[in-house]
């Protein structure tokens, strides 16, 4: 059976893969960008608290995807939470890191004509800080996106969706007629929803980033 006919026989399935796959990358996205975003505003302001959470979320990344799942397994189970909880960590180093730098590269006088005017802290963080800081999240958003595209494919080692079990299934039965298909089906599906991901997040940025501050 040829590639293409591999696709056309299975592709209700790797359709499904896909929407799984894509559904658990964005949701562990949102969920690690409010993480992300809330740990970077309460330590921004200090640089050893600043530096602690940079240290704190770069040392998970130090621990591979595959011992990570394995470690959580025992904790949450099989399945979906595994894959949540792993993605998530991951996913916080980028957004954590370049939150941060965005909230310290505001420029101070900006901060204090806010303050002139009466804005509380508060105020002056949600219209005028973050804001000015959003370039930067919206760039370590992209990255963690691409990053966790492909770390998502190891979920399947814990029975988790996504398009992994496509990979994982093949590799499984090396030396079968569609082994090579299934692991090029997944690899491919996994490449075209970073792709469709990352142009999504070129075009939020053109909607919500003004183009004087446009990088």
């Amino acid at each position: 059976m040829t590639f293409w006919e591999y696709l056309s026989s299975r592709h209700q399935q790797l359709l499904t893969d896909a929407y799984q796959h894509a559904s658990a990358v964005f949701q562990c996205m949102v969920v690690a960008t409010l993480i992300g975003v809330l740990i970077a505003v309460a330590t921004y302001r200090s640089d050893w608290a600043g530096g602690l959470a940079t240290t704190a979320t770069s040392t998970v990344l130090t621990i591979p995807s595959l011992a990570m799942i394995g470690l959580l397994i025992p904790v949450v189970g099989l399945g979906v939470p595994p894959t949540v909880t792993a993605l998530t960590l991951y996913g916080l180093l980028p957004i954590v890191r370049n939150a941060i730098v965005g909230l310290r590269g505001v420029d101070p006088s900006l901060v204090d004509a806010a303050r002139g005017i009466g804005m509380s802290r508060p105020a002056r963080l949600l219209r005028v800080e973050l804001p000015l800081a959003w370039p930067p999240i919206l760039t370590g958003i992209r990255v963690a996106t691409q990053m966790l595209m492909g770390i998502a494919a190891i979920a399947a080692y814990a029975s988790g969706p996504g398009l992994g079990n496509e990979i994982f299934r093949g590799i499984s039965s090396l030396g079968s007629a569609n082994a090579l298909n299934q692991v090029l089906a997944g690899t491919l599906g996994i490449i075209v929803l970073a792709l469709l991901f990352d142009a999504a997040y070129v075009l939020i940025g053109r909607l919500t980033i003004p183009r004087g501050i446009r990088v």
